[in-house]
């Protein structure tokens, strides 16, 4: 189940629905790393063929590009620490 896009499409917009609910940046970043999952792994070739089958690599994916689009966002918006 992990391995199919649509369960990682339903849930970038899942997640993009609750940021436009509740607006703080931060589901966002992980809207845009489900939806990342879900285009690699609709897109097809070797690489989905090697991230579908192992539930680790997806989620490294998934937690690389969040991370990537939040750090992105934060400096898009002008949140500074």
């Amino acid at each position: 189940m992990w391995g199919d896009w649509w369960v990682w499409g339903a849930a970038a917009v899942i997640l993009a629905v609750g940021e436009v609910l509740l607006p703080s940046f931060v589901l966002l970043g992980f809207a845009i790393g489900a939806g990342v999952v879900a285009l690699l792994l609709l897109v097809g070739g070797p690489l989905a063929v090697w991230l579908g089958g192992s539930i680790s690599m997806l989620l490294l994916v998934f937690a690389i590009v969040s991370l990537l689009s939040w750090l992105a966002l934060r400096r898009w918006v002008g949140v500074y620490d």
